[in-house]
């Protein structure tokens, strides 16, 4: 590559991709760690992005109508750090950037979302930006819709590598793109050729021009280090009806020594070859210096959009007081007053009524009463709708031709579907939820961990969540998967017993504004066991008492979901026989770990003899609750699952592995003997 040449070509352009190029040599060479060669490869496609296209403000990052850049390509962190330091966003400081990779700096080894503004997505995970990026775009059809071209109208930008191509979910992603003809979303892919273990051929020989054609997208082939072509490309892009990709030849590591071999992909910091980069790109400046005038140019980029916000701040201002403050409302998260009320009549309803019926109906039931109150919500199934029941009476479906659906079928896409609801949330505005089988958390489970770790409210609707499938079968029949989410940070896992938890679960999952939620929910019918009603919210608590002893307390028993009603039948046998049983429903381990201890003891005092049930493993955080905080308040069993189900009818699965009121209380009087 003619170094020279492009630095003669244009000089203004050069300069300030040659800072992204000093900045990340510097930031990589100083953490002796980092990945130093897609910045360098990129800087040329990111400059005239953020120069002549991208609308944003750097005085103000979050911005409703901002266009969204996300990093796909993750590791390359330090593009993206270099652009927010040198647009003059506020938090990105060159101290920052000087403690790349390190200790409390916000210059994390990949973007995380939370730690800077200007992050609009934890990327590091290959796929996963561009996945999410499907959502961002379908929040802001949606939004556009429903708001006008007046208050909501920008595009979601991705730079993605051969990497996040191979990921499996990328092939999600793209094909729904293409399918929603989703003509806001532009991708540019990093095509040079390079992976940690050579070159891209070692593993794959894609030809991505025709996949992406195949799925419906717009695509333009450019030299990637070419400034009049990127901007053409772009140009053209943003006029295109369906999603862009732009296939951008470059050289990983341009200029370095280590130029498109797999040392170029890593971290760059011999001295002498990070001298001689630097000479080729004209740089004299030293370690982490720009020289003024070029930090002057960029920042002049940064302020650039502040006209235009101001003129969106002038259009929202216009608007009735009422839709300012809707508008205003979902973008902070908050819900309106009235919903609280609405759930609490429904609850009283549901105690009068005493309905049986499966928790995925119950679902289906407090949906029909929230999603007309919460307009911003946006449901969907990975092509179980009738399963999942996720659909309310009151939601048309999202599509080319109505882009106010609040309704996506998701098509057989579990992961895809779970990063791009992630997109959603993240873009603001919008409350997505989606359903899918218990058992599927396996093919959702990289974004679920990512909605927990970026905080993020997205909720995920698993239904068929155990034995009680029943004829699927082992493959359907989830026994392990409680455990790992319950094990997982930062999330909850909502599995409730009856009509009325399942109201309270959605009530909380929709109020919270850091928290993922996972719910829980059967097949199979189960009776209302809340009869009593109760205003509060007791699902809040994480564990309450349903049914307290009758005399002398001598046995506890726990249980979540579908066994909640074999607990309460137990407790029946029990106190016949004179055992003062407590029946305690926990819907929620991890707030009722979160409530003061005073209040777990007294849910769950010391004493008496303690059973577990749950139709699952009981590696998913049982042992807390059974053998006491401290380990040694109680005698303690568990009625579950020790292994994979089978293919039968529920009833004869309950009993074939003796997960029934009987075994209960065979148990208790096994440690009360």
């Amino acid at each position: 590559m003619d170094i020279a040449a492009l630095r003669t070509a244009n000089p203004d352009h050069w300069t300030k991709a040659a800072a992204i190029r000093a900045l990340t040599l510097d930031a990589v060479h100083a953490a002796n760690s980092g990945h130093s060669g897609m910045p360098m490869g990129m800087a040329d496609v990111a400059t005239v992005l953020f120069e002549k296209h991208l609308k944003f403000d750097a005085s103000a990052p979050n911005w409703p109508d901002r266009d969204r850049f996300i990093l796909s390509a993750g590791h390359g962190s330090m593009l993206l750090y270099s652009l927010l330091h040198l647009t003059g966003y506020e938090d990105m400081t060159l101290e920052q950037v000087k403690n790349f990779r390190q200790w409390g700096a916000i210059t994390a080894g990949h973007p995380e979302y939370g730690h800077a503004t200007g992050i609009e997505t934890t990327t590091g995970p290959l796929g996963q930006g561009i996945s999410n990026a499907v959502g961002f775009a379908m929040a802001e059809e949606i939004l556009r819709a429903r708001y006008s071209r007046k208050l909501q109208d920008h595009y979601t930008y991705v730079i993605a590598g051969d990497g996040c191509l191979m990921e499996g979910v990328s092939q999600e992603a793209i094909t729904l793109a293409g399918r929603h003809a989703l003509g806001k979303l532009v991708v540019f892919w990093d095509n040079n050729n390079i992976t940690i273990d050579g070159t891209v051929d070692l593993a794959d020989r894609t030809d991505q021009v025709k996949r992406f054609k195949a799925s419906g997208w717009h695509v333009q082939e450019i030299d990637g280090h070419d400034p009049e072509a990127i901007d053409a490309a772009i140009t053209a892009a943003k006029k295109a009806n369906k999603p862009s990709m732009i296939a951008c030849k470059t050289h990983i590591a341009l200029g370095h020594a280590a130029q498109d071999t797999s040392k170029g992909h890593g971290a760059l910091t011999d001295d002498a070859q990070l001298k001689a980069a630097k000479a080729a790109y004209g740089w004299t400046g030293g370690p982490f210096e720009v020289p003024a005038d070029v930090k002057s140019a960029w920042e002049a980029i940064g302020s650039r959009g502040a006209t235009e916000r101001q003129a969106w701040e002038t259009r929202l201002s216009e608007k009735s007081e009422r839709r300012q403050a809707e508008f205003t409302r979902i973008f902070a998260g908050d819900v309106p007053a009235r919903l609280a009320p609405q759930i609490r009549a429904f609850k009283r309803r549901i105690a009068d009524e005493a309905p049986k019926v499966a928790t995925r109906k119950s679902s289906e039931m407090a949906l029909d009463v929230i999603n007309p109150i919460l307009s911003e919500t946006v449901g969907g199934s990975a092509d179980l709708s009738g399963s999942n029941n996720t659909k309310s009476g009151d939601m048309t479906v999202f599509d080319t031709d109505n882009r106010k659906g609040r309704y996506v079928h998701w098509g057989i896409r579990e992961h895809g579907m779970a990063a791009a609801m992630n997109g959603m949330a993240l873009h603001g505005g919008i409350r997505p939820y989606g359903g899918t089988f218990m058992c599927f958390t396996d093919y959702a489970r990289p974004s679920m961990r990512l909605a927990a770790l970026m905080r993020v409210p997205t909720v995920f609707v698993m239904t068929h969540d155990s034995i009680g499938l029943g004829e699927d079968g082992p493959t359907h029949q989830p026994v392990e998967h409680l455990a790992i989410s319950r094990a997982t940070p930062n999330t909850w896992v909502f599995r409730p017993c009856d009509t009325v938890e399942t109201a309270e679960a959605w009530e909380l999952a929709f109020t919270t504004k850091e928290t993922p939620s996972v719910l829980s929910l059967t097949r199979q019918g189960l009776p209302t066991l809340r009869t009593d009603y109760k205003a509060r919210n007791l699902t809040e608590q994480g564990a309450y008492v349903l049914a307290d002893s009758e005399g002398k307390r001598q046995a506890i028993l726990i249980a979540t979901g579908s066994e909640v009603e074999i607990a309460m039948k137990a407790r029946d046998l029990l106190q016949a026989e004179g055992i003062g049983t407590r029946v305690v429903s926990m819907p929620c381990m991890e707030l009722f770990a979160a409530q003061d201890e005073s209040y777990r003891r007294k849910v769950l005092p010391a004493g008496p003899v303690r059973v577990g049930i749950e139709a699952a493993m009981r590696d998913g955080g049982w042992d807390r609750w059974l053998l006491g905080e401290r380990g040694r308040e109680a005698k303690a069993a568990f009625i579950g699952m020790s292994g994979f189900g089978a293919s039968a009818p529920a009833g004869e699965l309950y009993q074939q592995f003796g997960i029934t009121a009987e075994a209960t209380v065979t148990k208790v009087k096994e440690m009360l003997s």
